[in-house]
């Protein structure tokens, strides 16, 4: 596995850097490069589910480049207009950006090729609490009226977080039973201190961030549909792919059995999960 940031290439460089890194493994003769264009917020899944490829494809190596929002969308597009490159050149093979939003936006431009999208990860909301806490609300629903936990969310004018956050209360109903017991933080690391050093009770995270810290928080409950629709990414094929069989290959395999299991490990669920 190869990672690449921005701040190792820049966009300008980003073309002929990959292309010269897969000529030089075609060269080897027997390995296949397969480069995704990701954005950083990404990183665990896309990284674990390309160590976990290459583990079932000996002869393949993924190379991840990273960049985040407009810029990633550039690099994209320069590839794309460059005409040094055609159907089957690369030197991007998957996008996988941040949020589905910029994938149509690049489908629309014929950046990606249409109907390849594969959904492959979705990001819960889940309730936390120190691992010590031993009674638990059991369900988002446990924090309404009669209940006393004192909540760390973050903050709704500032973080996607405190926005979704917000919206689950409302759409439980709950909004006006908590509003006086809710302990704003800055953002999600904020939540987790407030939690942890006792201004609050309970938490709410995005999953990945509370298994990045499963040592210290436990998830005791998670929302689900119809009172939240988690944010869901997914990947795509550039229309420069250098090998659409291998390209499917890998999209097939995040959305599989084993795939899956990986995505979950790190804190997101499946898309379509209730």
């Amino acid at each position: 596995m190869v990672r690449t940031r921005k701040g190792t290439l820049f966009a300008a460089s980003l073309v002929s850097a990959l292309s010269v890194w897969a000529m030089a493994l075609a060269g080897q003769g027997t390995v296949e490069p397969l480069v995704i264009g990701a954005s950083p917020s990404m990183k665990a899944p896309v990284e674990a589910l390309g160590l976990a490829f290459e583990q079932s494809h000996p002869n393949v190596k993924v190379k991840v480049y990273y960049d985040s929002g407009l810029d990633l969308r550039r690099a994209i597009a320069m590839v794309g207009n460059d005409h040094r490159f055609f159907l089957g050149s690369g030197p991007i093979d998957l996008v996988a950006p941040g949020g589905d939003e910029l994938l149509a936006r690049l489908e629309s431009k014929y950046y990606v090729l249409p109907d390849t999208k594969h959904p492959y990860a979705s990001v819960p909301l889940v309730l936390v609490v120190p691992v010590t806490l031993v009674e638990a609300p059991a369900s988002f629903d446990e924090l309404g009226r009669g209940a006393g936990y004192r909540i760390a969310v973050s903050d709704p004018a500032l973080t996607e977080l405190g926005r979704q956050t917000g919206q689950l209360f409302n759409a439980l109903g709950i909004a006006g039973d908590v509003k006086d017991r809710l302990d704003v933080a800055s953002d999600a690391r904020g939540v987790l201190d407030h939690l942890l050093l006792g201004q609050a009770d309970v938490g709410i995270l995005f999953g990945p961030d509370a298994v990045l810290e499963q040592e210290r928080v436990r998830i005791v409950a998670q929302a689900g549909r119809p009172n939240f629709q988690p944010i869901i990414h997914s990947m795509a094929m550039h229309r420069y792919c250098r090998n659409r069989v291998l390209c499917g290959e890998f999209l097939a395999f995040a959305g599989s059995r084993a795939g899956q299991a990986i995505v979950r490990s790190l804190g997101y669920t499946a898309p379509g999960e209730p």
